[in-house]
């Protein structure tokens, strides 16, 4: 791990609890059933950034402490509660698929998301976790993108959808599906340390992509034969919520 870069507030002589009140703390949001690279990835990234840059932290939030499924074999426990960080400097929610859609009607997580936003300098999400934002009311008039599949779906929920590794309109920055996380990361850092620092991070990870199948070919995307499965996704994800399923598939 590189050395701390220079320039930075230095904490030095500070108890514990002194240096966690001055630093700003970036939120990571765990919910049950939820895709792990979207929030692994850019929390990966974030994690270096408070290693080099003292002022931020990152911690991760859930509706307790307990650990929760993900849709792979991997679980995840959160390292705070909602009321454990009720004023995050940033929030950070992941997506997914079925589960994600369960989270769009979870009152606890949204009345903790709406709350967070009100003093929040950066509210972000990967992939679906747009959708979860979108259900807290936090996209209204705003341009937003999330996983290609869903992408045009944020119109019902009152944003505009934009084709984009991650859009930023205001305080909210939305980043596309699963890896787009990274990029959204590295696009944070540099925002809050500068170039220098999110370069070094981007090395540290040897973030270098080069997928064996090459580039995705966007105009040849398989988006014909996965309606069946989104319309699928979203029944089932959204059983319980009749009024908003018949919303999204009214722009879908």
């Amino acid at each position: 791990m590189p050395p701390p870069a220079r320039g930075f507030p230095k904490l030095d002589g500070m108890t514990d609890e002194q240096k966690t009140d001055e630093r700003k703390t970036i939120a990571f949001v765990v919910y049950p059933g939820l895709t792990p690279l979207d929030l692994v990835g850019p929390l990966q990234v974030l994690t270096a950034l408070g290693q080099l840059d003292p002022r931020y932290r990152t911690v991760v939030v859930g509706a307790t402490k307990d650990t929760v499924g993900t849709d792979t074999p991997l679980r995840i426990a959160p390292s705070h509660t909602f009321d454990e960080v009720p004023s995050p400097f940033a929030v950070l929610v992941p997506g997914g698929t079925v589960p994600t859609l369960h989270a769009m009607a979870d009152e606890r997580l949204l009345a903790w998301l709406r709350t967070a936003a009100e003093g929040a300098e950066l509210v972000t999400s990967v992939c679906a976790g747009s959708l979860v934002l979108g259900a807290a009311g936090l996209l209204d008039g705003r341009q937003a993108t999330t996983h290609w599949m869903f992408r045009d779906l944020l119109t019902g929920l009152g944003a505009t959808p934009v084709a984009r590794r991650w859009v930023e309109d205001g305080p909210v920055i939305t980043a596309a599906g699963v890896s787009a996380g990274i990029d959204l990361a590295l696009h944070l850092a540099e925002r809050l340390a500068g170039r220098p620092v999110a370069t070094a991070i981007q090395f540290v990870i040897e973030y270098d992509p080069e997928p064996p199948q090459g580039a995705l070919d966007w105009a040849n995307q398989p988006y014909g034969d996965l309606k069946p499965l989104r319309e699928h996704t979203l029944r089932e994800g959204l059983a319980a919520n009749p009024a908003l399923l018949a919303k999204l598939l009214a722009h879908a």
